[in-house]
């Protein structure tokens, strides 16, 4: 099983990212990665344990109010540095974490390719990500429409949550068959694949419903 951790707000994103993944152990997974933004995006994953992943980012920038974190159990893709989560856009502006199994990616990815898209890992979490973005770059589309358009594309289960770097002061999150927590702060919102990263954050929990897209912001607006 996977798990997701994303925070967005006035805090340091990395440590209640981290402690939050940590909680997720229980879960079971093969790599672990984070994504953070603080004027760029840096996007940090390594095959092993969460451990592993502070290891290697140690001295690195971590710094950020917002960013996104993954620990992910190999299905598409067998476990390694490339194949773990996060993944990004063709055009470099979205990162991606996900929950599930997309069973139509390779037609997608096909579709993609001969668009020119290049791909880095074997996994269908980067044909998504992919997709969104030519979405969004082909009709200027706000990240949570072209969301919203790629998931009606794709066949299987899913629970997301997206960063786009041009608009870091968002999250978009959606859910399928695969449960999705939002954890609602003072001015600040947490995700996660269940409550236990959320544990002394906040108390206040919106379970999102299948196929239901969230959009959660660092002014506190839901």
């Amino acid at each position: 099983m996977c798990g997701i951790v994303a925070y967005i707000g006035k805090k340091d994103a990395y440590p209640i990212i981290i402690k939050g993944l940590k909680r997720l152990e229980y879960r079971g997974y093969d790599s672990a990665g984070v994504a953070l933004f603080n004027g760029d995006l840096h996007v940090y994953k390594k095959k092993g344990k969460v451990n592993d992943l502070v290891s290697f980012v140690k001295g690195k920038n971590v710094d950020g109010h917002v960013g996104i974190g993954h620990t992910r159990w190999a299905t598409h893709g067998e476990p390694n540095d490339v194949n773990a989560h996060p993944h990004t856009s063709d055009n470099g502006r979205l990162t991606i974490i996900h929950n599930g199994i997309i069973e139509n990616y390779a037609t997608i990815k096909e579709a993609l390719v001969k668009d020119g898209h290049v791909f880095t890992s074997d996994t269908d979490t980067e044909v998504l990500v992919h997709l969104i973005g030519a979405l969004q770059d082909q009709d200027s589309l706000e990240l949570e429409e072209a969301v919203r358009i790629a998931l009606s594309q794709v066949v299987g289960a899913y629970a997301i949550v997206v960063l786009d770097k041009n608009d870091p002061t968002k999250l978009v999150a959606a859910r399928k068959a695969s449960p999705l927590v939002v954890g609602i702060g003072q001015d600040e919102f947490f995700l996660a694949s269940d409550a236990t990263p959320l544990v002394g954050y906040t108390s206040q929990v919106v379970y999102l419903n299948d196929e239901e897209i969230a959009v959660v912001c660092n002014d506190g607006t839901f």
